[in-house]
């Protein structure tokens, strides 16, 4: 990334309301990429390499871009507020493009050798209107696979499949979304949790097969579908310690003592490292791992999707291309040697190709209040069974409840008034959703 480009970038971030698109140009330094190519496995080099159809170089160069717009898309959020729209990546990966909602300042950014456009919904305006959505997610059409926030048009996107565009629309409709920013898409999708109920490696449960997403102090995190709170589990030996499903695709398993979590995730063959949970933009690279077809790379193409399983809508997804399989459910996902979360499901496979989603990690360890084993921490040699479990939340707020537009609740101590009328669900708690709850 041209780094006079990145900090007047910065510098003219005062003026929000604009998509504002920042070149990741390399540096022309060779001695600095070498460097930052040096950080990641060869591994990944090589499967970003087979799976995008481009060179090793190119792999490298596009992994260290990513790497900076990942930070760079991290602060310009922290510093736009409420003008942030989303962002994503061009297909090449070298152009990270922010929008933002205010135009004022048009000549700001241009001045810091950025291209300017106005957009007319922030991404919290994006996010309410898909949540009205997501609230009535169990009337939703059966020919409906799912429905998602696409920050490259500004708009949600429900889709559905060939013939049932009508009733797509006069569903998101009666859910109280505005015309103008829906847009419907005819879809082949047909998604289904990747459940492979055959023995094999990885973990089981009864007679179910999952995979292993990452390691977390004292155990690890996986989809809620592959078992419910209390299951037992097998190679590794645990327990079930939370699960979410649907509405959420999470869950965590609390091993038993001789187990010794790792921050490592199977290549097949080899391991490649985990730095941390840097979450990567829309248009990166993206690499996952599964106990039945190993490890296969794509790019992260929206978030914040919504897919309408058979057992019910999972919310929160991010929605990829790179292929899974059943039985590669709770597997890991991967940017470079950053976690992004656990595969949930999806449509296709890995011969034909299709889409596939994944649960993000930072969902998963802020609800159990799990803290992420990576490879600069240092972890205990084992676990033990007498791990302390995570206080429960205190108040009269409950998951299941169905609360009215003005209903009040108590949640850790503060109070909170309805906004919306909803049911609530593990992961809707007031302080996580201000588009349905607000302090009193």
């Amino acid at each position: 990334m041209n780094r006079k480009i990145v900090a007047a970038a910065a510098a003219a971030i005062a003026g929000a309301g604009l998509v504002t698109a920042v070149a990741l140009t390399p540096s022309a330094s060779a001695g600095q990429a070498v460097t930052a190519a040096g950080q990641v496995q060869a591994e990944i080099i090589a499967a970003l390499s087979r799976d995008l159809k481009i060179s090793p170089e190119q792999a490298e160069t596009r992994l260290a871009d990513e790497r900076k717009a990942a930070l760079a898309d991290s602060a310009l959020k922290a510093r736009l507020g409420s003008s942030y729209a989303g962002s994503w990546l061009d297909a090449a990966g070298t152009t990270l493009t922010v929008a933002v909602t205010d135009a004022a300042l048009a000549d700001t950014v241009r001045a810091a050798g950025a291209t300017p456009k106005t957009v007319a919904r922030s991404a919290a305006q994006l996010d309410a209107a898909k949540l009205s959505l997501d609230i009535r997610g169990t009337s939703a059409p059966k020919t409906v696979p799912g429905w998602y926030v696409d920050a490259t048009t500004n708009s949600i996107v429900v889709l559905a499949n060939a013939g049932s565009e009508a009733a797509a629309r006069s569903w998101a409709t009666a859910s109280g979304v505005r015309a103008d920013a829906v847009r419907v898409e005819t879809s082949t999708e047909s998604p289904v949790p990747l459940i492979d109920v055959i023995g094999g490696n990885a973990y089981t449960f009864g007679s179910g097969r999952c995979s292993v997403g990452f390691s977390v102090e004292g155990g690890f995190v996986t989809a809620g579908h592959c078992g419910t709170t209390g299951t037992r589990t097998s190679n590794p030996s645990g327990t079930v310690a939370g699960s979410s499903f649907p509405g959420n695709d999470y869950a965590w398993v609390r091993v038993d003592a001789g187990n010794t979590p790792r921050p490592l995730v199977n290549r097949y063959p080899g391991t490649v490292p985990v730095a941390g949970s840097q979450e990567a933009a829309i248009g990166a690279s993206v690499c996952r791992s599964g106990s039945t077809t190993g490890w296969h790379c794509g790019t992260i193409e929206q978030k914040n999707a919504s897919v309408n399983y058979p057992q019910g809508t999972v919310s929160g997804l991010t929605r990829t291309n790179a292929c899974a399989e059943p039985g590669d459910s709770g597997g890991s996902w991967l940017a470079g040697d950053q976690a992004q979360g656990v595969t949930s499901g999806g449509s296709g496979n890995c011969s034909s190709g299709g889409t596939f989603y994944f649960q993000p990690i930072s969902e998963i360890l802020s609800v159990y209040n799990l803290r992420l084993v990576t490879s600069g921490s240092n972890p205990p040699s084992s676990t033990t069974a007498t791990t302390t479990p995570t206080n429960p939340p205190t108040g009269t707020w409950a998951a299941g409840t169905t609360y009215a537009v003005g209903a009040t609740v108590t949640y850790n101590g503060v109070s909170y008034r309805a906004l919306q009328a909803h049911t609530a669900q593990v992961g809707w708690e007031p302080p996580n959703v201000p588009a349905l709850w607000a302090r009193s």
